[in-house]
This record gives C-alpha cells, sequence and structure tokens, in this order.
C-alpha cells in the first residue's frame, strides 16, 4: 500500500478546495456590506480576519496538494506549513482581543478549538510525512472538524454586525429589511 495516492485522495481536496473559495467569495461580500461596523470593533475584525483566514488556509492547502507530482512528504509540509502559518496569524490577531475589558471568553473558547483542530492537523502531517498513510486521515478530519468554528463564526460575526446595527444611533433595526 503506498503511502499516499494522489487519486484517492483527489475528490476530497477538490470538494474542499472549491467549496472554501465560494464561501469565501460569499463571506468577503457579506464582510463588505458592513466593512464600517467590523472595522470599528476589535471583536468583530479579530472574527473577520480569522474566519477568512480560516476558509483562505484551507483553500490553499487543498489546492496545494493538489499540484501534480508530489509525494507524501511533499503534502505533509504543505499542511503543516500552512496550518502553522494560520495559527500564528490567529496568534497575533488574538492579541489585541485579549486586551479587551469587555468579556471575550468565547473567543478564547473559540480560539482553542480551531487551534486543537490545526494542531491535530499538523500532527496528521507529520504522521504521514514520517510514513504512517493514517496520519493524511486525521488531517482531513481534523481540516473538516475545523470549519465548525468558520462556520459558526461567520453566524457569530453576522450576529454581531447584525447588533451593533441595532444598537448604533440612526442603525434603523429593520428599515433595511424590504
Amino acid at each position: 500500500m503506498a503511502i499516499y495516492d494522489p487519486n484517492e485522495w483527489h475528490d476530497f481536496f477538490l470538494a474542499v478546495a472549491g467549496g472554501s473559495a465560494a464561501l469565501t467569495g460569499l463571506l468577503v461580500v457579506a464582510m463588505s456590506l458592513h466593512l464600517r461596523i467590523i472595522l470599528s470593533d476589535p471583536a468583530l475584525s479579530h472574527r473577520a480576519r480569522m474566519i477568512l483566514a480560516g476558509l483562505a488556509g484551507a483553500f490553499m492547502r487543498c489546492t496545494l496538494v493538489l499540484m501534480g507530482g508530489q509525494g507524501a512528504k511533499a503534502v505533509a509540509i504543505e499542511l503543516f506549513a500552512v496550518c502553522l502559518l494560520v495559527v500564528i496569524l490567529a496568534g497575533f490577531s488574538y492579541a489585541p482581543i485579549s486586551r479587551l475589558n469587555a468579556p471575550h471568553r468565547s473567543f478564547l473558547i473559540r480560539a482553542i478549538g480551531s487551534n486543537f483542530c490545526y494542531g491535530a492537523e499538523m500532527l496528521g502531517a507529520v504522521l504521514l510525512f514520517v510514513g504512517h498513510p493514517w496520519g493524511l486521515n486525521l488531517a482531513a478530519v481534523a481540516m473538516i472538524t475545523n470549519f465548525f468554528f468558520v462556520f459558526s463564526g461567520s453566524w457569530l460575526l453576522l450576529l454581531g454586525v447584525r447588533t451593533d446595527e441595532t444598537l448604533s444611533p440612526g442603525g434603523g433595526g429593520d428599515a433595511d429589511e424590504d
């Protein structure tokens, strides 16, 4: 049995890459409609950054893996490197939120959960690199599990924007719902 057979994984990575790209486009449109509110709130800005980073990271990992002529070690390095990049970005993005006086416990819990998924994916990449084919299965499950944080974070971002619109002076509540 081969450590990594690209043909067995092609459809998985193609589906995740396509879904990530489509969701990123939709999210960019939704965010741009409420950009002022998102940029004025550090917590919403962090959430928006991490959602985009999560989707972009998934797209990057999948498209890199889909490149031809790669073996298991190259795939493992790509998965590990992009996950590490997103985790580092998350640390820099979370730092301002950690200094806020307002409660930010939900951000911490979500950051821990998401980073746990990235850690599991990186562990899977290391296992794949050293010759364990099921390492890629672990990485794939972690990647899909991390979408829970991306999808729920997107919903929470929209709720946060909506709450801010409703509470702001002249925010108009339901005036924009025709």
